[in-house]
C-alpha cells in the first residue's frame, strides 16, 4: 500500500469511529491525535493528550476500524467514489460552518460542490398537484434568473425532492441528492435511473454512510442536517406538522441559513406544516423565485423572453389532457378516462411521453401535475 493509500485509509477508519464529526475531528487534530497519531501511537500517550478515556482507544477497536476501511476503500476505487475528509479543499465550505457535519463524505459525480448558488428544496412524500407545480415553477424561474452557478439539493424521496431533482433536471440545473445509507444501494429503488441522470448531468449524490453501515430509521432524518447545511436557502414546499422537513428547516434556521415555505389553505393537512413555520417566523413566504432572490440579495440575470421548445406537436389528444390536468389538478388516470373517453392504455401512453417532455410531472396516487411549461403552453396556445 502506498503513502497515498495509507493515508485514506486511515481517515477513511478515523471518520467512522465513534462519536467522530467534524468538531470532534477538528478537536482531536488540534490536540494532536488527528487520523495518523490516532492510529499509530499509544492508547496512553493518545488519552493524556486528548484527555478521554484510554478505552476509547482500545487497540482491538482501532484495528477493527483500520480493517473495515481497507475494505471500504476497495468499494470506493470500484465505484469512482470520491471520499472527502473535512480538511480536503474540496470538502463544501457550506458545510464546513457546522460542527456536527461529518468528517468523511462519500460523493458520486465530479461536480464542484461549492456552487455560486444553492438552494434545497424539500417537502412532504405525498406532494399535491399544487406543492408539484410549484416546485417545477420556482426551479424553471431560479434557473432563468440565475443561469450559471445554480445548485438545486435535496434528498431524492418520493414526492417534492423528486420533484425538485426532476425540475432542476428539465431546465438543465445540476441537482445533488443526500442519501440516508451508503452509496452501494440508493433508496428508493424507483428513484434509481433519476439518480443516474443526476450524476450524468453535473450533479451529485452524496453521503456519510459506508457500503457497509445499516440503515436505520434515523439515518433520514440525520441526513437532513447535510441538506440544510449544504444550502443558502432552504424551501419546504409542502409538508404536515411532523416530518422530515420540518427538522429540516429547523435545522436550516440554527445553522443561519435563510428557511422559506409555500403557504397553503388551514384546511390541507400538507400545508399545516409550511403555514405553521411562517406563523412562528421560522420561515419566510415564498411565493416566488422572486422572493428568494430578494431576500438573499442575489441579481437576477438579464434574460431573453423564454421561447418554449418541444421535441414534439401537441395533438388534440394531448391538448385535451394537458386542458383537463389544469382544470382538475386531483384527478388520476382513472378520472381522465373517463371525462376525456379516452382508453386507459392510450392515455397512460400519452401522459408517459407529457412526462418524458417535462409537461406533466408524475405525483403519488396515480396522479400528475403539469409542469411550469405546460402552463405556460396553456396559457399561450389553448
Amino acid at each position: 500500500m502506498n503513502c497515498a493509500d495509507e493515508k485514506l485509509m486511515r481517515r477513511l477508519a478515523f471518520a467512522s469511529y465513534r462519536n467522530v464529526t467534524l468538531g470532534t475531528a477538528r478537536e482531536l487534530q488540534a490536540r494532536g491525535a488527528g487520523p495518523d497519531a490516532f492510529f499509530s501511537d499509544s492508547a496512553t500517550s493518545l488519552a493524556a493528550r486528548t484527555g478521554l478515556k484510554p478505552e476509547y482507544f482500545d487497540d482491538r477497536t482501532r484495528a477493527e476500524a483500520i480493517r473495515k476501511a481497507a475494505a471500504e476503500m476497495e468499494f470506493i476505487a470500484a465505484g469512482n467514489i470520491r471520499a472527502i475528509f473535512c480538511d480536503d479543499p474540496l470538502y463544501p465550505e457550506r458545510l464546513r460552518l457546522a460542527d456536527d457535519a461529518p468528517a468523511m463524505l462519500y460523493v458520486l459525480g465530479d461536480c464542484s460542490l461549492n456552487p455560486r448558488y444553492s438552494v434545497a428544496i424539500v417537502g412532504t412524500r405525498h406532494a399535491t398537484a399544487y406543492g408539484a407545480a410549484f416546485t417545477a415553477e420556482l426551479v424553471r424561474d431560479l434557473a432563468r434568473a440565475l443561469p450559471e452557478g445554480l445548485m438545486i439539493v435535496s434528498g431524492l424521496a418520493y414526492g417534492i425532492d423528486i420533484a425538485a431533482h426532476s425540475a432542476a433536471l428539465a431546465q438543465g440545473l445540476p441537482t445533488g441528492a443526500v442519501l440516508a445509507h451508503g452509496l452501494n444501494t440508493i433508496y428508493p429503488a424507483d428513484h434509481r435511473a433519476k439518480a443516474m441522470q443526476m450524476v450524468r448531468n453535473g450533479g451529485f449524490l452524496a453521503t456519510e454512510y459506508t457500503s457497509r453501515d445499516r440503515t436505520h430509521r434515523g439515518n433520514f432524518l440525520a441526513r437532513n442536517r447535510i441538506v440544510a447545511a449544504l444550502a443558502d436557502a432552504v424551501v419546504v414546499v409542502e409538508s404536515d406538522l411532523r416530518g422530515g422537513a420540518m427538522a429540516t428547516a429547523r435545522l436550516a434556521s440554527a445553522y443561519s441559513r435563510e428557511v422559506f415555505a409555500l403557504p397553503g389553505r388551514v384546511s390541507d393537512a400538507y400545508s399545516r406544516g409550511c403555514n405553521a413555520l411562517i406563523a412562528a417566523q421560522t420561515a419566510r413566504i415564498v411565493r416566488s423565485a422572486a422572493d428568494i432572490l430578494d431576500v438573499l440579495g442575489w441579481q437576477a440575470a438579464d434574460a431573453p423572453p423564454a421561447q418554449l421548445a418541444f421535441s414534439f406537436d401537441i395533438d388534440p389528444e394531448k391538448t385535451r389532457i394537458l386542458r383537463a390536468l389544469r382544470e382538475a389538478p386531483d384527478a388520476g388516470v382513472n378520472e381522465l378516462c373517463t371525462s376525456l373517453a379516452i382508453p386507459y392504455a392510450r392515455i397512460s401512453a400519452i401522459l408517459f411521453e407529457l412526462e418524458m417532455d417535462d409537461l406533466v410531472a408524475a405525483i403519488p396516487g396515480g396522479r400528475f401535475a403539469l409542469t411550469a411549461d405546460a402552463n405556460d403552453f396553456i396559457d399561450k396556445n389553448v
